[in-house]
């Protein structure tokens, strides 16, 4: 099996084990002491883990000494890590898809030409109650990034 194999198939390890324990994201972040956004991403597998975030994380879900040892493997990210047939991840392609044009034009306009960093950047995720059906908000906070001109 290969590093990125084991990274992901850690991430399934865990989300079993927290399950079976009957964890939250929440407790985990808590363990790490970290976002609860960056603390789930990490835990699937597309962040660094450490050997000692990696010791806390297998201590709080019993996890095998191999499982641990895998989330210290390189991150995983891009399309080996995303299932574009999940249906929580095809909608956020869809809005990007139909205002990702706008995104760029109000980025551009207000700073610039340059992107949003997803490299310094955080996500926020938030439960907002409404009377005709909860909300998922969503904040991303990225630093913006001009165009190098040479």
């Amino acid at each position: 099996m290969s590093d990125k194999d084991e990274r992901l198939e850690a991430g399934r390890e865990i989300v079993r084990a927290k399950q079976d324990k009957g964890l939250t994201w929440a407790d985990l972040a808590a363990t790490l002491d970290r976002s609860l956004v960056w603390t789930t991403s990490a835990l699937l597998g597309q962040q660094p883990l450490d050997a000692e975030q990696a010791k806390k994380v297998g201590d709080a879900l019993d996890l095998d000494d191999d499982v641990v040892d895998a989330l210290t493997l390189p991150p995983v990210r891009g399309d080996l890590a995303l299932d574009p047939t999940e249906p929580v991840t095809y909608r956020l392609q869809e809005a990007l898809q139909v205002y990702g044009s706008s995104i760029h034009e109000l980025i551009r306009e207000e700073f610039g030409d340059g992107i949003m960093s997803a490299i310094d950047f955080t996500l926020d995720f938030e439960r907002v109650e409404d009377p005709k059906g909860d909300r998922v908000k969503l904040t991303l906070n990225g630093k913006f990034l001009p165009y190098k001109v040479w």
